[in-house]
């Protein structure tokens, strides 16, 4: 019988977003934004209007769509609007008629119309050529013969063969010793170089400070983060628990691995099984914390230093399944005898989404998915998409490819008929995870905090990889002290790895993801102890002591804080694991402290 504690506690909160992690939306300073001493109010209308114009949209007909819904309108609305227009003209010409085509597609007025009067309005692919190449100016030149792995893109295509951390050929092409003019050969601008070079350091790779960038890029253009209302409420009485770093035995600056596949993973040679942990990191509980790889300089410096000096271990999920995840995890489990979890996760797209192999065309040689995001692409990219692939009786043309692909990695679009791609949907998503199907489905719950709670998730293959090694140690069951749940990443890894969970106390802000691990925990018939707190504050030292008496202790504290302040998700405080939800991390911190404190105690008496 499943037995529940269930605690309610007023959660108070600004704009939290728990076990949040996104990689892709590392962060840098707004390269357009003036001195930092200055903060330039940017209204809601004004991100609206510089999203529209970012998707091809010309200020004209924005302006216009925005007049007719008002000023306060969804985006959805406007770009509804917007397509009004563009059905309800009736062109008086077939010139018309062919700019219509390319501006549905997204492009400029005035180049298409120059366009036109250089090649003659007949001749389709001629323009679409001159098109795509007028928006390729900037960019480096590619050529088809290097047959570039796309699979490490984390933006664009124009990006994607400078960015990939497993083409060290095209790394050593640049400068490393002055990551400033490689960046701007690459076809950023100077400012964004170098405010890149100055968040993450001249000591991280070409490759890091790119994706850097595009991820920056990327939140800059698509700010779509739903807020709960719970987690609107302002904190009450927040106890900053920030601490100055510890002195650490450690005092090189960490980088990030190429390849990044921590102490090893399946279906890869290389495994380091023995680490010397630092003396203070030996004692129990086990303890694993989980954050997002490409963090601002120092932060993983940081971190380590309040976890017992432990190095991270930084893997990136796209050597365990088809899409990537790149991310730091500090722990003192042991690492030798880690097995994979049963059935393995599919490594490519088209074994992992088997639908798709009939439609996927050959000149798309992805095979894996990039980092599994919060926000989709809009109807309005898949139909330029469509639209310019009819234009072609037989096979498109190179430039056509180029903008297919292009759009096809920014937003992990999928082939799912002829000439049609789309997003990947929820349970897709739960599947490229590692969750069960339909984990984060029904209930009330929308297909927006579906697709939220999933791309502020544990990737479960990798995680269970970690924890595995636990099962032997714990026959009979364990006790799990679960900070920043999320969805139950860490418990659906236990479950399917079958070590019996004999109690969890969850400690999780949205309502949402509490009923997503409670449903979980039912559907599965857990016979262990579910107990469940919103706030992270309410576990005071008198709680825990209480919590561990009566269940014996903790034999797992297992959590990742949010990254709103070391990511791009948060547009307005860049501070670090000082920001108001970052700063989480120092929670996480103190309730480790007052458990092993209290395990020593235990096990004293």
């Amino acid at each position: 019988m499943v037995h529940y504690d269930y605690f309610h506690f007023v959660q108070n909160d600004d704009s939290a977003e728990w076990n949040t992690d996104d990689d892709l939306y590392f962060e840098i300073d707004n390269f357009q934004s003036s001195p930092k001493s200055s903060s330039p109010v940017v209204t809601s209308s004004d991100h609206m209007f510089a999203t529209l114009v970012d998707m091809g949209f010309s200020d004209d007909v924005i302006d216009r769509a925005i007049q007719e819904n008002g000023p306060n309108a969804e985006t959805s609305a406007i770009i509804d609007t917007i397509s009004k227009y563009s059905m309800n003209c009736e062109p008086s010409s077939s010139k018309s008629k062919t700019i219509d085509h390319f501006l549905a597609m997204g492009f400029d007025e005035e180049k298409i119309i120059k366009a036109i009067h250089k090649h003659g309005e007949e001749n389709m692919e001629e323009i679409a050529n001159a098109l795509l190449s007028s928006e390729a100016d900037t960019l480096p030149i590619m050529k088809e013969e290097d047959n570039m792995d796309w699979s490490d893109s984390d933006d664009e295509m124009k990006y994607a063969d400078l960015l990939s951390s497993d083409n060290e050929k095209d790394q050593d092409s640049f400068d490393s010793c002055n990551p400033l003019s490689s960046l701007v050969k690459m076809g950023f601008s100077e400012l964004e170089a170098s405010l890149a070079i100055e968040r993450c350091g001249d000591s991280v790779s070409i490759a890091d400070l790119a994706d850097f960038i595009c991820a920056a890029h990327i939140a800059r253009e698509f700010d779509e983060f739903h807020i709960d209302p719970e987690e609107q409420k302002p904190r009450q009485n927040i106890k900053k628990r920030r601490k100055e770093p510890r002195p650490s035995a450690n005092n090189q600056p960490l980088h990030l691995p190429n390849p990044m596949i921590g102490f090893g993973v399946p279906n890869e040679a290389v495994f380091i099984t023995h680490r010397s942990l630092p003396a203070l990191a030996r004692a129990p509980p086990y303890f694993y914390y989980e954050n997002v790889a490409c963090a601002p300089t120092g932060v993983w410096e940081t971190i380590s230093s309040h976890l017992y000096d432990v190095l991270p271990e930084f893997v990136d999920s796209k050597f365990i399944c088809a899409a990537a995840r790149k991310r730091g995890y500090v722990h003192n489990l042991p690492i030798s005898n880690r097995y994979q979890i049963q059935p393995a996760p599919k490594l490519t797209i088209q074994e992992a989404l088997p639908h798709t192999r009939k439609w996927w065309p050959a000149w798309d040689t992805r095979t894996k998915l990039n980092c599994i995001l919060t926000v989709h692409a809009s109807a309005q990219t898949t139909k330029r998409i469509r639209l310019e692939l009819e234009a072609h009786t037989g096979e498109p043309s190179e430039a056509t490819k180029r903008y297919v692909i292009e759009q096809c990695r920014r937003w992990n679009l999928v082939w799912v008929g002829k000439n049609k791609v789309a997003p990947l949907d929820a349970d897709e998503i739960e599947s490229l995870l590692g969750f069960p199907k339909y984990h984060t489905r029904g209930g009330g719950i929308s297909n927006t905090d579906r697709l939220k709670s999933l791309g502020n998730s544990f990737q479960v293959d990798t995680v269970a990889y970690h924890l595995s090694v636990l099962k032997p140690l714990f026959p009979d069951g364990i006790n799990v002290l679960s900070l920043f749940t999320g969805i139950g990443g860490g418990e659906v890894a236990l479950h399917r790895l079958k070590i019996p969970m004999k109690t969890v106390i969850s400690v999780e802000i949205s309502e949402v993801n509490r009923n997503i691990l409670r449903d979980f925990w039912e559907q599965t018939n857990q016979r262990g102890v579910l107990i469940e707190f919103e706030d992270v504050q309410d576990l005071t030292r008198d709680k825990i002591i209480e919590l561990m008496k009566r269940f014996g202790g903790f034999d797992l504290v297992i959590g990742g804080s949010p990254c709103n302040n070391l990511a791009g998700g948060n547009r307005v405080n860049r501070s670090g694991l000082e920001g108001e939800q970052s700063s989480l991390f120092f929670e996480y911190c103190r309730i480790l402290e007052v458990v092993r404190e209290t395990t020593m105690e235990m096990r004293r008496s």
